[in-house]
């Protein structure tokens, strides 16, 4: 049983945090805070054993939140650490407790924070056996994902353009994001997206991104040169055959991205998470040696079995063992997915 620490419980650690809970394999020894906030007291009335940072563990108490330990404690507890901190803080921390543990970083750090930055679709196999682990960003995540799937059409990718219209905050991010416009993101070209796909898989990319005054999910409209012609039916059969990418069709009522959350909240997920690229069917068009398709990616779930997957890496776990397992677990399992 691999005992699990995660520092951090926003967005992305309390989805991490829940889906550690799923998994026969693993167990969650807690989870680290830094302040006593409301998202701290749910995780302690869920049963969750909390942690705060070093100093501050009289706060919690005088707040009324049961804690555990500081995170020292959490980290000398745990066998891996899953550090969800904000952009930069997975670095000091590193620095400060984690050199003689296994860790998981996010994206929000630089890629020199691991020794691999990670894709369970794309580069499961370099993570296998690694100390410092670490899973790209939602935009890079749902790149990886995609560029991994439509290899299987049997055709060399030749080049890459990919055009991002993000959100411009999480949901909960009250103090974020453009109001009434449109940001480029960043004016300079390409944006890093590209150049952190290439820390994943070796390929010629180039991005472009802008935000846009939403906080649902991203929009990606991607080319993909292929060295000759591939066939209309291979490019979807790749892609619907290929884990953790859903090909959604308008007849079926998709044609927006606020209809891909209603559809995960009708099908129970937690908090309307949708943790698959969801791929607009009707975009799928071929032009020549050319393939362009849009697609919606949640930012705040995609990555969730990425982190689940980067634990099972680092403990020599096979990699279609493991992504059926996640997919089992999370509820994202399908029969017409080929595991291997």
């Amino acid at each position: 049983m691999m005992k699990i620490g995660v520092i951090g419980y926003g967005t992305i650690g309390k989805r991490v945090a829940a889906a550690l809970l799923k998994m026969s394999d693993m167990e969650l020894v807690g989870v680290a805070k830094t302040t006593p906030d409301y998202e701290a007291l749910l995780a302690a009335r869920r049963g969750l054993a909390v942690y705060s940072v070093p100093g501050k563990e009289a706060v919690f108490r005088d707040a009324g939140i049961p804690i555990k330990g500081s995170m020292i404690d959490l980290v000398r507890e745990s066998n891996i650490i899953i550090d969800a901190t904000p952009d930069g803080v997975g670095e000091e921390n590193k620095a400060k407790y984690y050199m003689d543990k296994r860790a998981i970083f996010q994206g929000g750090e630089e890629a020199s924070v691991a020794e691999v930055s990670f894709n369970a679709l794309a580069n499961y196999e370099n993570a296998i056996g690694k100390k410092y682990i670490r899973v790209v960003s939602c935009n890079t995540t749902a790149l990886s994902r995609l560029l991994a799937a439509l290899s299987l059409t049997g055709h060399n990718i030749r080049k890459v353009r990919a055009f991002l219209v993000r959100r411009g905050a999480d949901p909960r991010e009250l103090k974020k994001g453009p109001i009434n416009d449109v940001v480029p993101n960043p004016v300079t070209i390409p944006s890093h997206h590209g150049p952190d796909v290439k820390t994943v898989i070796p390929v010629n990319i180039t991005t472009v991104a802008v935000a846009v005054p939403v906080t649902i999910m991203h929009l990606h409209m991607v080319n993909v040169e292929f060295d000759e012609p591939p066939r209309k039916d291979d490019v979807i059969n790749s892609l619907m055959s290929t884990p953790r990418i859903s090909v959604l069709y308008a007849k079926m009522g998709f044609q927006s991205l606020a209809q891909v959350i209603e559809y995960a909240r009708d099908l129970g997920r937690e908090r309307g998470d949708f943790m698959e690229n969801a791929v607009f069917g009707d975009s799928i068009s071929i032009e020549g040696n050319e393939v362009y398709l849009m697609q919606g990616v949640h930012q705040e779930s995609i990555v969730v079995p990425e982190n689940i997957d980067a634990v099972r890496a680092m403990m020599g776990v096979s990699k279609w063992e493991s992504i059926m397992a996640t997919d089992k677990a999370l509820g994202l399992y399908s029969s017409d997915k080929k595991y291997g």
